[in-house]
């Protein structure tokens, strides 16, 4: 079994009440930010990190 990503955004931080910004990601329009301030929906970044992790034995 693979293990998923699973941010935990509940922090006010990762809401911005400005407006909407294209997802760097997928392009489509968030309000969320990521810890870096980045626009990204929390599903795009969990989805970014599980492509992009290394595996178990650390290759």
């Amino acid at each position: 079994m693979t293990a998923v990503a699973l941010l935990d955004w509940r922090s006010p931080e990762h809401f911005d009440h400005s407006g909407d910004k294209p997802c760097v990601l997928c392009d489509k329009p968030t309000p969320l930010r990521s810890d870096r301030g980045k626009p990204v929906h929390k599903v795009c970044a969990e989805q970014w990190i599980d492509a992009h992790a290394d595996g178990e034995d650390g290759k």
